[in-house]
């Protein structure tokens, strides 16, 4: 596969011939396939979910079936035969995982462990035995734990602060590790994203909950002051990072995914009253255990090895959430 590109452009999708996406159709994962399908990509789709089942996936994988290029496959990657699946795969996008920080305690971890840690177990046993030359790894900005609001860096130690992030920092030392093996073929990269908001946001997630506060005029339960920060990440700039993840000329390594600003939660309330002339009545609750009090990214590492740059700025973001969710309601 040829490497050399310039994967600030989605063209370079078309370098891929045919990939595995699994977590299809999930938020991020639908938005990633897409635009492999548009670049001309094979893309076999994986998930658990039935569409006829589950009418979030059902949405998320709407706009993908009238690809002829799409191959839809319901599966639990728990379970199920993984060598026919990867079999001739340029690359693998391992997106699907339990997400969440919340429901990650208590008896539910179980679920963490199964879906975020064995099979990222069982994906790299797969793609090392099949050649596979790379595995990307959805991971997550929580496994950084609590900072004092400085850039995070990727060679910072990591802190968890609750089960889910300990889950995506197993799964990360999992990847990197397969990938290290001697006479191993396959390269892992796995992606730390800061908080990906966008067109069809999981719907616990906080702009979408504000948006949809907003537009119905009703009041929004919000955790803590409202002074967190957070590094807001759109969609299309995540696909941009992920895709040139696939196909940089870079060794084995984790990279941080972010917009390389911070933004509070009452901005964002402001933001949203700014859209759209209506407040949000915010109702306060305490702080749950586990969320962080600030999240930044230092994204040099995905300019200087992916030559990415994110482009969308949250008010511009935040509006293309907005005009989806009126066009959709």
């Amino acid at each position: 596969m040829q490497l050399t590109h310039d994967p600030t452009d989605l063209s370079t999708a078309h370098r891929l011939r045919r990939v595995v996406v699994t977590g299809a159709a999930g938020f991020i994962g639908s938005h990633l396939s897409r635009a492999l399908l548009e670049a001309g990509t094979t893309v076999v789709g994986v998930d658990r979910r039935h569409p006829q089942r589950d009418p979030l996936a059902a949405a998320n994988l709407a706009e993908l079936t009238s690809f002829p290029n799409f191959v839809p496959l319901t599966a639990d990657l728990t379970t199920c035969a993984l060598d026919p699946v990867l079999l001739d795969a340029d690359a693998v996008f391992h997106l699907a995982a339990i997400p969440g920080v919340r429901p990650s305690w208590g008896p539910k971890f179980d679920s963490y462990v199964a879906a975020n840690i064995q099979t990222v177990q069982r994906i790299m046993t797969a793609a090392t035995r099949l050649h596979i030359r790379r595995v990307v790894l959805a991971s997550s900005s929580s496994v950084y734990g609590a900072t004092d609001g400085s850039p995070s860096r990727e060679t910072d130690r990591p802190a968890p602060l609750s089960p889910y992030a300990v889950s995506k920092l197993a799964a990360e030392h999992l990847c990197l590790a397969h990938a290290a093996r001697p006479g191993t073929a396959t390269e892992a990269i796995a992606l730390r994203y800061f908080t990906v908001y966008g067109p069809r946001q999981r719907p616990d997630m906080l702009i979408h909950r504000v948006l949809t506060a907003t537009l119905g005029q009703t009041s929004l339960s919000i955790f803590g002051n409202g002074l967190q920060q957070r590094d807001f990440t759109y969609v299309d700039d995540a696909v941009r990072a992920t895709i040139a993840a696939a196909v940089a000329p870079v060794a084995s390594t984790v990279i941080n995914v972010g917009a390389g600003s911070s933004n509070t939660i009452t901005d964002v309330l402001n933001i949203a009253h700014q859209l759209t002339g209506r407040p949000v009545p915010a109702l306060r609750s305490a702080a749950a255990a586990g969320d962080v009090p600030a999240t930044l990214a230092d994204i040099t590492q995905a300019r200087d090895l992916l030559g990415w740059k994110p482009e969308v700025a949250l008010i511009d973001g935040m509006d293309r959430q907005l005009r989806h969710l009126k066009e959709s309601g």
